[in-house]
């Protein structure tokens, strides 16, 4: 979690592990999902995990407790990678079938389903102020989508092979994607 307190370890074996990170004891084994995780992430409030998983599905689950919440759908292969906004309210998802989803944590409600990318995408982000969503494909590109309309807003190319990794700077003047390529490119 943010604080460093905790760690959420995904596995190959359709489980996560929270563990306490200052005692090392194990806190919880969670189990829901039917294939292997892809990735989890914490909540910005810490409350909060999200899974990726091979089964097509993110699942939200009480960090606390363990207990699963949610279990978000509609993807027709693997969810590769998560992200929640700011303040925790809104989760984007992006998959092996080329499409990037916005989700309302607290309704479940899918808010936006997004098309552009011609590959698999690797990786997905909020910008800073929630405005913006930044994702990176197997195509080589990195799009910016408008998070109100769904809206492909840009779409940013130089990468020669799949881009895995993206992240917005604090001000959203900045995108970062990495790349399997070794490169890291800013536009």
């Amino acid at each position: 979690d943010r604080d460093g307190a905790r760690l959420a370890l995904a596995s190959d074996d359709r489980t996560i592990t929270l563990w306490d990170s200052v005692s090392g004891k194990e806190l919880h084994v969670l189990k829901g999902h039917t294939s292997g995780i892809w990735g989890v992430v914490y909540s910005p409030d810490g409350q909060q995990l999200a899974s990726a998983s091979d089964d097509r599905t993110v699942k939200l689950w009480d960090a606390t407790t363990g207990r699963e919440l949610r279990t978000l759908s509609g993807h027709t292969v693997a969810v590769l990678s998560v992200a929640f906004n700011l303040d925790g309210s809104r989760l984007a998802l992006c998959s092996g079938d080329g499409t990037v989803k916005v989700w309302d944590t607290g309704s479940g409600e899918e808010l936006h389903s997004m098309r552009g990318h011609s590959g698999q995408v690797w990786g997905v982000a909020f910008s800073p102020d929630g405005s913006r969503l930044v994702s990176a494909s197997a195509d080589g590109t990195v799009k910016v989508w408008d998070t109100t309309s769904g809206r492909e807003l840009q779409t940013l190319k130089g990468h020669t092979s799949r881009g895995v990794k993206v992240k917005c700077s604090p001000d959203a003047k900045l995108v970062a994607a990495a790349g399997v390529d070794g490169t890291v490119r800013i536009w």
